[in-house]
């Protein structure tokens, strides 16, 4: 995604007191002539959700969910009649006419409620996505797919590989010989459970696991630093791995989507050596070099790190941002980080968040 704010000269920073934040020690890898009727406003992430907090007050048309749309960067607004659309798009949100109301959908989702299952609203499809797990099988699992088809376009299943049980999330620790850094985003790439991580962690075809030593739950497919510093590998085993980041508190994060972030905004870093901090976006499309390389249209802002919180989230509210590259200074007296951006890496390795 373009950056309409973005400085025509990239800024690039010398590698003079910038290191790679990475713990343990191996080798580094790699116009339209028509005017349109209605426009919607652009919208960052995050003035996006701001919008679609205050529309319950201030639309008298009950809306059927909303979603960002990073692709266009604006707020889509679901309703079921048509008579409401132009009050949404007097909001600056687009409005999108589909057939199923949120009261329909919800009390779809009571026809799901034991163990094994997971279920949630997804404003995209206008349908409850009602997930299930390894547990659920058999007649059980006959009998949930007959409801399910029972119910037509109100819902869809899907089913994942294991037990839910405790997870690896954004920020946590992650393991391979010789270092450890953190985990980024779980994905999806191509229909398979996934994760994004820094390039400069560890070389396609490294294994990693959730402990030091441990069981191998996945290998990176992809590895590129410098030019980008950004690293996808797929789960080969059951544990869960759920759209959230660890907030170091007892408490997770759930991640939504993924967009570019503004200058000046205000975001979230989760990593497994200083856990959560926050700051501020100073800069976008920055070009760092490191001892390694240089490393292009990275996210640059005041929020501290240190090594081993490498391929670690950067988020704000529900949506993901960017993997820790590296920076200067600590969580102590405070410094500069530069992040991969996540959409960037989405793209280029053809995965979605969740």
């Amino acid at each position: 995604m373009t950056n309409r704010r973005m400085s025509a000269r990239r800024i690039t920073m010398a590698a003079t007191g910038v290191a790679a934040l990475l713990a343990g020690s191996f080798t580094m890898s790699q116009a339209n002539a028509q005017t349109p009727t209605f426009t919607p406003d652009v919208l960052s992430s995050q003035a996006a959700v701001e919008l679609a907090t205050t529309l319950d007050d201030t639309l008298s048309a009950e809306t059927a969910g909303t979603f960002y749309d990073a692709e266009t960067e604006t707020l889509v607004v679901n309703v079921t009649d048509s008579s409401a659309v132009s009050e949404v798009r007097a909001t600056g949100a687009e409005a999108r006419v589909v057939e199923h109301t949120l009261a329909q959908l919800e009390a779809a989702v009571e026809e799901y409620a034991v163990p094994g299952t997971a279920w949630g609203i997804d404003p995209v499809s206008n349908a409850v996505k009602v997930t299930v797990d390894s547990t659920v099988s058999g007649d059980a699992l006959a009998e949930l797919q007959a409801t399910v088809d029972g119910l037509g376009g109100q819902a869809v299943l899907e089913q994942v590989e294991g037990e839910f049980s405790p997870y690896i999330a954004g920020g946590d620790a992650i393991y391979t010989s010789g270092a450890r850094c953190s985990l980024g985003f779980n994905v999806t790439i191509g229909g398979q459970r996934g994760f994004l991580t820094a390039g400069h962690c560890g070389s396609t075809g490294s294994s990693w696991s959730a402990t030091s030593g441990g069981a191998a739950f996945g290998t990176l497919s992809t590895s590129v630093f410098p030019g980008s510093d950004y690293a996808a590998g797929t789960y080969s085993s059951s544990i869960a791995s759920p759209s959230s980041v660890n907030l170091y508190n007892g408490s997770t994060r759930a991640i939504t989507g993924a967009a570019n972030p503004v200058v000046g905004q205000t975001v979230e870093r989760s990593g497994s050596t200083t856990g959560r901090h926050s700051g501020t976006v100073t800069a976008l499309n920055v070009s760092v070099t490191y001892p390694q390389g240089t490393v292009r249209g990275t996210i640059q802002t005041t929020v501290c790190a240190e090594p081993g919180d490498s391929g670690g989230a950067l988020f704000s509210g529900n949506t993901a941002h960017g993997l820790t590259s590296g920076g200067s200074g600590n969580c102590s007296s405070g410094g500069t980080t530069f992040f991969q951006p996540v959409v960037a890496a989405l793209n280029a390795v053809g995965a979605t968040i969740p």
